[in-house]
């Protein structure tokens, strides 16, 4: 548990509701940056990070400060990610925005000094990508995000989601498959350093 969390909690639930900011402040950008992933559009991402600071603060009191925050809070916002894809998704009847920071919703791809016939492939790469995860549920998104990108056990990943391990395995294997489905007519143009490495095995 890292001390300087331990001692901003405590703080907060002796009444000091200004300490939370420091939490707020410590932990922003890890959590923008796994909601970013799981949503695939800022404006979504931006509101899941505020939900999860809402209930974090609401829940506070249930934490179990022998456990580390940080992992706590990765919980609380994984969750909050999905269900506001989900709402995003009724909103918008199924529209994927694409991501307007320059950024790849999940993960770079790297292009080094691209000339146009690179820079066109990659942006074909992205598009691709983008529609293929645009047809996965929210929480077979999060799946595929917690394990290819944030490194997460089968074990993490299901405690987060709430899921059987079975059903971990094969919501991730789903994922992967559409990818790689999505992405096989560009394999043949796509060196090896810029081809996402996918495997994933069902249960």
């Amino acid at each position: 548990m890292d001390p300087r969390d331990l001692d901003l909690v405590r703080r907060v639930l002796a009444g000091d509701t200004d300490a939370f900011e420091g939490l707020v402040a410590a932990h922003t950008r890890a959590v923008y940056s796994l909601a970013f992933r799981v949503t695939g559009n800022s404006p979504a991402a931006e509101d899941a990070v505020q939900e999860t600071f809402l209930r974090a603060f609401r829940f506070l009191s249930g934490y179990d400060q022998r456990a580390e925050f940080g992992t706590w809070l990765h919980r609380i916002a994984v969750n909050a990610a999905i269900d506001q894809t989900r709402r995003t998704r009724r909103e918008r009847a199924g529209r994927v925005d694409l991501p307007a920071e320059g950024g790849f919703a999940l993960g770079e791809i790297p292009t080094g000094e691209a000339g146009p016939e690179r820079r066109t492939l990659d942006a074909e790469i992205r598009r691709r990508t983008d529609a293929a995860l645009a047809e996965l549920s929210p929480a077979e998104r999060a799946a595929f995000v917690l394990r290819h990108y944030e490194g997460r056990s089968i074990a993490e990943i299901s405690s987060t989601l709430g899921k059987r391990d079975n059903a971990t395995k094969q919501s991730i294997f789903r994922a992967v498959r559409k990818l790689r489905t999505a992405l096989a007519p560009l394999a043949p143009l796509a060196s090896p350093g810029n081809q996402e490495s996918l495997h994933e095995e069902p249960a």
